[in-house]
């Protein structure tokens, strides 16, 4: 007799995730992966994988996740909510839970079970979740499980904002400049993480007893766990951490699909061959910059009028002027004649490093340039302003809004609106009678960067 195997896929931010359940409950087949923004290849492969190892069963499934609506249209099965998921698989095996902590790739979630079901998630912003820690694991130059290796070695916890990457950043950039451990940094970074969840979405509400742990970061991050059991100061006894607590949103939708007719994994199958054919709704486009191939040349001619002006290097002599701009997560050089014409330019990571970033391409510079060639005057402007005309003894220091008008000004005498794009932030300035009139700038948020 065929069994039937009870399927539950979460389609999350950042990974999907795929379970089968016998009829003990038991995970007999799971998958756990990133689908780096191609859900609809992840979801076929993951299908396909696990009808090869039972291909005469019968079974039901049911979606779950933030990216699973449509993926459960198609494959013409019910989805589910997926802190109801997470909630029936925790009451299921581990009844005594009285609060669930979830990190996801995107979203953070304490939900209380004892005296009244209360949930509580970040909103608009994926601070304090796994993109943020993936995040500022590429400032440290490794991955997540590189900072979890890093924190085992820990001997000094810094605070760092997790809100926001950008506040975040801003703390961690003065630490790195002034030689501070990296694995000091990737300890205080999963403790920026903690506080964000403790403080940030408990809202004063106390965690405790029995605290289950949830979610790809706390499943594969252990320093990161240990974080939060020894900021809430938990017993072992009131930690609960389950063998697949990666799947457990995934075992709770395979859970609910036991309320779903079975039909044949062949069936299924059929209709996973025909996700990628599925329309998805957009929202409304803005008008194209052209619509027809023709046009593109005069588009290509109007915004080509205002160009920075050029000159060779290679026989150049006589005084030139560098520029330094030390952005957030850039550097720019920009080596000038007395006429204005471009005559060196630089535009590379900073590597987290503004100074070394900066020294760096200085050598480069002096090795191309010419014997008769001086640099008489330079200026430094940007996020790292201050440190590198301190460092470098660099002659000048402008606040870059002034920067930015300056050069506006040199291919629009009459500019009255500059609209810049930076790393990390966004700034509009609008210029009246010459002088800068007023500034609008990003502030908690660098969406949009």
């Amino acid at each position: 007799m065929n069994q039937i195997l009870r399927l539950g896929l979460d389609i999350g931010s950042t990974t999907v995730k795929l379970v089968a359940l016998d009829r003990d409950c038991a995970v007999v087949f799971s998958q756990y992966q990133r689908h780096y923004s191609d859900i609809i290849k992840t979801v076929e492969a993951m299908i396909h994988q696990a009808h090869n190892r039972f291909p005469d069963s019968k079974v039901s499934l049911m979606v779950t996740g933030s990216g699973g609506i449509s993926i459960a249209k198609c494959l013409q099965v019910s989805f589910i909510q997926e802190v109801i998921a997470g909630t029936k698989a925790i009451q299921r095996f581990y009844p005594n839970t009285d609060v669930v902590i979830e990190l996801g790739g995107e979203d953070a979630k304490i939900t209380y079970l004892k005296d009244g079901p209360d949930q509580r998630m970040n909103g608009i912003c994926a601070g304090g979740t796994g993109s943020f820690i993936d995040q500022m694991a590429q400032l440290l130059k490794t991955d997540a499980c590189g900072l979890n290796r890093l924190a085992k070695d820990a001997n000094t916890v810094y605070p760092i904002a997790a809100r926001c990457g950008v506040f975040a950043k801003t703390d961690i950039q003065p630490l790195l400049n002034e030689g501070v451990a990296k694995e000091d940094l990737a300890a205080s970074i999963f403790q920026a993480v903690v506080m964000q969840t403790v403080s940030g979405l408990a809202c004063g509400r106390p965690i405790r007893g029995n605290v289950a742990f949830l979610g790809g970061p706390l499943y594969f991050l252990s320093e990161l766990r240990q974080g939060y059991i020894d900021t809430l100061k938990l017993e072992d006894s009131q930690v609960i951490f389950p063998q697949n607590s990666q799947l457990y949103i995934a075992i709770g939708a395979a859970l609910s699909s036991v309320e779903t007719k079975a039909v044949a994994f062949s069936t299924l199958m059929q209709r996973a061959a025909k996700i990628d054919t599925m329309e998805f709704s957009e929202s409304k486009r803005l008008s194209p910059l052209f619509i027809k191939h023709q046009d593109r040349p005069e588009f290509l001619a109007r915004h080509g009028q205002h160009v920075v002006k050029k000159r060779a290097m290679d026989d150049f002599t006589g005084p030139c002027f560098l520029g330094i701009d030390a952005g957030s997560t850039t550097t720019k050089f920009a080596l000038v004649d007395g006429s204005g014409a471009l005559i060196y330019s630089h535009y590379g990571s900073n590597e987290g490093s503004p100074i070394s970033s900066a020294i760096k391409a200085l050598k480069q510079l002096y090795r191309v340039l010419p014997a008769g060639a001086r640099i008489v005057n330079s200026v430094v402007t940007g996020y790292g302003e201050g440190l590198l005309k301190a460092g470098l003894k660099v002659d000048i220091g402008e606040i870059e809004t002034v920067a930015h008008y300056k050069a506006a000004r040199v291919f629009q005498p009459d500019v009255d609106f500059i609209l810049d794009m930076g790393g990390q932030d966004m700034k509009c300035l609008r210029i009246k009678d010459g002088t800068i009139d007023s500034i609008l700038l990003n502030e908690a948020c660098s969406s949009g960067c």
